[in-house]
C-alpha cells in the first residue's frame, strides 16, 4: 500500500508541475494548428464532395417535384377550364337542340291543327250545304204545303160563298198570287 500512496503522490506532484491543459500550452500550438487545418480541409472535402452534393440533389429533386406539381396543376387547371368551356358549349348546344325540337313540335302541331281545321271546315261546309239543301227542301215542301192549303182554302171559301169553283182555275189563281 505504501507503493500506491507514493505513486499517487508522485503523480500529483507531476501534475502540479505540468503546464496545465495541453491545448493552452503554447509549445504545442503549431502542431495543433496544423492538425486543425488538416481536419478542416478533410471536413471541407467531405462536405463539398459527399454531403453537400447529396443535399443539393435532394433540394434540386424537391424543386423539380414542386415545379412539376405546379406545371401539372396549371395543366389540370387549363383542362378544367377547357372542360368548363366544353360543358358550357354542350349546354348551349343542348338548349339550341331543345329549342329546335320545340319549334319542330310546334310546327308539327300547327300542321296537324291546320289539317284538322281544314277537315273541320270541310265537314262544316258539307253539313252547311246539307243544311241549306234541307232548308231548301223544307221551303219547297212548305211552299207546296202552302199552295195546297191555299188551294183547299180557296175551294172551301168559294164553296162557302155558294159558288162552284173549278179546281184548275183556283190552282192557277193561287200560283199566280204566290209568284207575286
Amino acid at each position: 500500500m505504501a507503493t500506491t500512496t507514493t505513486d499517487a503522490t508522485g503523480h500529483a506532484a507531476e501534475a502540479a508541475s505540468a503546464p496545465g491543459m495541453p491545448q493552452l500550452d503554447f509549445s504545442n500550438w503549431g502542431n495543433q494548428i496544423f492538425w486543425l487545418l488538416i481536419t478542416l480541409v478533410v471536413i471541407y472535402f467531405v462536405l463539398s464532395r459527399i454531403a453537400l452534393p447529396r443535399i443539393a440533389a435532394v433540394l434540386a429533386e424537391r424543386q423539380g417535384t414542386i415545379t412539376n406539381d405546379i406545371a401539372a396543376a396549371e395543366e389540370l387547371k387549363a383542362k378544367a377550364v377547357e372542360a368548363e368551356e366544353a360543358y358550357n358549349q354542350a349546354l348551349a348546344d343542348a338548349r339550341a337542340e331543345a329549342q329546335r325540337i320545340v319549334a319542330e313540335a310546334k310546327a308539327e302541331i300547327q300542321a296537324d291543327l291546320d289539317v284538322a281545321t281544314q277537315k273541320a271546315d270541310a265537314e262544316i261546309s258539307a253539313k252547311a250545304a246539307e243544311s241549306e239543301k234541307a232548308i231548301a227542301d223544307i221551303r219547297a215542301g212548305a211552299l207546296d204545303s202552302i199552295k195546297d192549303v191555299a188551294d183547299a182554302t180557296a175551294n172551301e171559301v168559294v164553296a162557302a160563298l155558294g159558288g162552284k169553283a173549278d179546281a184548275k182555275a183556283v190552282t192557277e189563281a193561287v200560283t199566280d198570287r204566290m209568284k207575286g
